[in-house]
């Protein structure tokens, strides 16, 4: 952590004192050039460096200062002060942590946020670091809705055709795609389109079209399939290393808690108005056939995914206490969801 010396004239100071300003770097997860996922970190540095004087934090690429993957050991372990990032990165590590970051066929945006701000969600997050020994404090700091569930080289008229494929996937979706006959790997953004063009994997999923589309995945994988079952949102992080936390006074940690805050408003709304653009785009320009999975697919990933679940309960307590939290609150949730909202989709 670096700590520059701002000699501006604070009102109410006496003449000559100075404010330290404490500058945080920041790793994000996700490079510059990704519209909404990439530009979240940077328009969480935007708000934040506009509203404080007392902290402010410079953004870098992933592997500038490490690679993506690393982030959250750095981020334990000091040697970078912060990372903008999502915690399902961090499923290999932790069994319960992708149930913060996005649930199979669980809650969407709004519902999501729901449970984290004014529910237990975000003090079973803060103890899902805590237990495994991460000397971080993590905060909500954007939120997308659902991402698509797969770009394929050739069609999938049966589930049957999904095994023996080699794929590209994402947290808790990974292991229903591995019941189906799917060998899965967690791959950082940036590596996708090389291991399509090698056939390395043969499909792969990674987020929404826009985002999907800056990344080309489309001059290979000309299928792209909907819903995004296994994503109906995902959320994304904050991580700050604890220590340097603690050092910050309320205020700055008052600024950062709300600049986060306003990131995830700005998020959800940027990719709510710009991916039906780029899903015309595809099709008219880019050859892309979109394909949506059938009632009878959907119900199979479904089941599957009860199944995972069930089993990830009973060989891990933390996933049992959290996904018991967050099964009451959506059978409450959904007395409100199933009376107040439409129909969709609405013709």
């Amino acid at each position: 952590m670096k700590k520059t010396f701002a000699a501006l004239a604070i009102a109410g100071l006496s003449a000559g004192a100075v404010q330290a300003q404490e500058t945080l770097e920041m790793t994000s997860a996700f490079g510059k050039n990704l519209p909404i996922l990439g530009t979240a970190a940077l328009d969480f540095v935007d708000k934040i460096n506009g509203i404080s004087g007392e902290v402010e934090f410079e953004h870098f690429d992933p592997g500038e200062l490490v690679p993506t993957l690393e982030a959250l050991d750095a981020v334990s372990n000091g040697s970078v002060d912060a990372s903008f990032t999502t915690t399902g990165y961090w499923q290999g590590k932790m069994t319960a942590a992708s149930l913060f970051a996005a649930v199979p066929f669980g809650p969407e945006a709004g519902e999501f946020l729901g449970w984290m701000l004014y529910d237990d969600g975000a003090d079973l997050w803060q103890e899902l670091y805590d237990m495994n020994g991460f000397n971080v404090k993590v905060m909500p700091c954007g939120i997308i809705s659902p991402e698509t569930s797969g770009w394929f080289k050739t069609e999938i008229n049966d589930l049957e055709d999904l095994r023996g494929l080699n794929m590209r996937f994402f947290g808790l979706g990974a292991e229903v795609m591995q019941r189906l006959g799917v060998s899965t790997s967690l791959l950082a953004g940036g590596d996708i389109f090389p291991a399509l063009e090698r056939g390395a994997i043969d499909a792969t999923e990674f987020s929404m079209p826009r985002i999907d589309a800056r990344l080309g995945f489309y001059k290979i994988a000309k299928y792209n399939y909907f819903p995004g079952w296994h994503q109906p949102a995902t959320m994304f992080e904050l991580l700050v290393n604890k220590d340097v936390w603690e050092d910050l006074d309320e205020r700055a940690q008052k600024q950062i808690e709300v600049a986060c805050l306003a990131n995830v408003t700005t998020n959800y709304a940027e990719g709510e108005a710009t991916n039906f653009s780029a899903m015309i785009d595809n099709v008219d320009n880019n050859g892309v056939t979109l394909k949506n999975w059938t009632p009878e697919q959907l119900d199979v990933f479904e089941a599957t995914w009860n199944e995972v679940a069930a089993e990830l309960a009973a060989e891990d307590e933390f996933f049992a206490k959290v996904w018991a939290d967050l099964q009451e609150y959506r059978e409450g949730y959904d007395l409100w969801n199933s009376n107040i909202y439409l129909p969709r989709p609405r013709k």
